[in-house]
């Protein structure tokens, strides 16, 4: 199948501005000169590069690639960290430090994306040669899109933020130290980049699908609309429906597979269900991702793997009668190690993450959805019981519950907006699991607390019960301390 995939290859002036914050280091910027600036983004060829490199930072981020799954799954009652990885045993744990390079990572590389969309932005406009007035228009919608993308992660894991919004070309304090902006500061200029986002978006960019589901369109701006008006600190249902009813009745025509293990076989990605999603060829532009957490019997390995589905998530699954999601969401298999959890013993059966599910020898060409249409539909049963509508969110939450071989939901789930609100809260945790929204959703419901202090897991090797003991402060992250040290106009989050 033809994919869209991303230009490795720049020019060098390219790369230095595209690359002025480091993996290292977001705050310290070194200089760049106007005129390196200005001979660099001068053709559509150039300006297209850059903006290719933008989408590379989904590749290439430690967090879009793999450790999405750490913030949101393992964070919460749906995954165990399994592995070896004290730093990830913390995200497990609920347990987090500002000295965890894993947050750090998560940091430094959403702005050194979000560095790149403002170079876009700054440029484009400048641009006058080998490129359409109306190209130029996308291209900037496309930008608008991605830096919106980036910051809704950030606002997400440690709410207040500096926010850059222009590409910085100067090693002055004033320009490369800034304060954090508060959280409705952020989710304001995530609205209002979304908005400009959908007034330069078109639908699709023409039949083939590998390019619409690789690049931003008017339904994924939407669909990150709908997302960001429930998840901002007082949620506005209204714009949450208007813009999941957006998507779903899209030009595009989105529409739910009729199988739901397509999603995940490897075999039928950039399909009527994906909005948007990370392409990965294999090979040089593989994916790592699926190496961490697949069973031996798949990755070809046998050490002890990442990313173990918990005893809560499987409950969750039986407890439903839910057979078609489990299996294509867990794989269980006997292994040569010891897992606490399950069995504490060699030769136990242990369950694995099975959304991606072909190694290739870390360098898998499974893709990783960023947004698809059953968490819009869901979105939408979200805003239709919170607006008073529980009849109707019900009728919406049945068209995922059907897709995959489920009866409509009970009289008891129906009973009230507070039995609906959990019934959703559900539905989204047996249809999203592993692809990155538990914890997320675990905040926006009010749950996170009281969901991971009541989880009754056992370390098998100890006898005990996992005490999670989360408190408010832990629905934040900590601000990595490397950069406080950097930039003394942080303040850290409270409890750290």
């Amino acid at each position: 199948m033809k994919r869209y995939h991303s230009i490795k290859t720049y020019m060098a002036a390219a790369l230095l501005l595209a690359a002025s914050v480091s993996c290292e280091d977001e705050l310290d910027l070194y200089p760049i000169s106007q005129e390196v600036a200005d001979n660099a983004y001068s053709t559509g060829t150039q300006i297209e590069a850059a903006l290719t490199g933008v989408y590379e930072s989904f590749q290439s981020s430690q967090y879009y690639a793999w450790d999405f799954v750490m913030a949101e799954d393992i964070r919460s009652d749906n995954y165990y960290a399994g592995g070896d990885n004290p730093e990830i045993f913390a995200y497990d744990r609920v347990d987090l430090s500002p000295t965890n390079s894993r947050v750090n990572a998560l940091w430094a590389s959403v702005y050194n994306a979000i560095s790149k969309a403002n170079l876009v932005l700054e440029k484009t406009p400048e641009v006058t040669e080998n490129i359409t007035e109306e190209r130029k228009d996308q291209i900037l919608g496309e930008a608008y899109f991605l830096r919106a993308y980036h910051y809704f992660v950030l606002v997400k894991n440690f709410g207040d933020v500096p926010l850059y919004i222009n590409f910085v070309s100067s090693a002055d304090p004033a320009d490369t130290r800034l304060p954090r902006s508060s959280k409705e500061e952020v989710y304001a200029q995530i609205v209002s980049d979304l908005n400009n986002a959908l007034t330069r978006l078109p639908d699709t960019y023409g039949s083939d699908a590998s390019v619409n589901k690789a690049r931003a369109t008017k339904g994924a701006a939407n669909a990150l609309l709908a997302k960001v008006y429930a998840q901002m600190p007082t949620p506005d249902y209204t714009a949450v429906l208007a813009h999941a009813n957006a998507v779903i009745n899209s030009p595009a025509g989105y529409s739910l597979l009729s199988n739901y293990d397509e999603l995940f076989d490897g075999n039928h990605y950039n399909n009527a269900e994906s909005i948007i999603e990370i392409q990965y060829l294999g090979g040089n532009e593989g994916n790592w991702g699926p190496q961490m957490h697949l069973p031996p019997s798949v990755s070809g390995d046998n050490w002890r793997k990442f990313t173990t589905p918990s005893h809560d998530l499987v409950d969750a699954f039986d407890s439903e009668g839910d057979n078609i999601r489990k299996n294509a969401t867990i794989l269980f298999e006997n292994v040569s190690w010891v897992d606490e959890y399950w069995g504490n013993a060699t030769n136990s059966s242990v369950p694995f993450a099975y959304k991606w599910r072909n190694a290739g020898s870390w360098a898998s060409s499974d893709d990783i959805y960023l947004l698809r249409l059953a968490d819009i539909i869901l979105m939408k049963a979200e805003a239709q019981n919170e607006l008073g509508q529980t009849a109707d969110a019900a009728t919406t939450v049945n068209l995922v519950r059907n897709r995959a071989g489920l009866a409509n939901l009970n009289s008891d789930a129906t009973a009230s907006q507070s039995a609906m609100r959990m019934a959703i809260l559900k539905e989204r945790r047996l249809e999203l699991a592993q692809e990155g929204h538990r914890w997320s959703d675990l905040v926006r419901f009010g749950m996170a607390q009281e969901v991971m202090n009541s989880v009754d897991d056992i370390d098998l090797s100890t006898g005990q019960s996992v005490n999670y003991a989360v408190d408010e402060h832990d629905l934040l992250m900590p601000i990595p301390q490397a950069e406080i040290n950097r930039n003394p106009n942080l303040e850290q989050n409270p409890g750290y």
